[in-house]
């Protein structure tokens, strides 16, 4: 191979038209590049915090996914048993539906219903 055509080679340098580059243009390029290390470095740097940012945001979501799903699964589970006591509870109010049609539930006037309902206490 000939000298100069190695492009392993760093030392090489292809000279400007005309003349070779003085120390000044040199002294700028290394400037130039020391300049454009340091921007590419602090930008993967943001890039690399943005990431691990958005990873901590998915786990927190991640969290708060779960427990919102948890809190569903009970509020589901709360209303099921509910609904079997109203139903069941129903039929002893029979007497006592009102004469209005648009109350679904009419309140009760008497304490003795309310004695045999007994609701658990959920804890959320």
């Amino acid at each position: 191979m000939a000298q100069g055509s190695d492009s392993n080679d760093t030392s090489y340098k292809s000279p400007s038209p005309g003349s070779r580059p003085s120390s000044s243009d040199d002294a700028k390029k290394v400037m130039r590049r020391e300049k454009n290390r340091i921007a590419a470095q602090k930008s993967r740097m943001r890039q690399t915090q943005k990431a691990d940012s958005l990873h901590l945001e998915s786990e927190n979501l991640e969290k708060e996914n779960a427990a919102l799903r948890k809190e569903v699964k009970q509020l589901t589970e709360e209303v099921k048993y509910l609904s079997s006591v109203l139903s069941s509870h129903e039929p002893m109010c029979a007497g006592l539906t009102p004469q209005t049609p648009d109350l679904l539930y009419p309140p009760h006037h008497s304490s003795y219903h309310h004695q045999h309902i007994t609701v658990p206490h959920y804890q959320h």
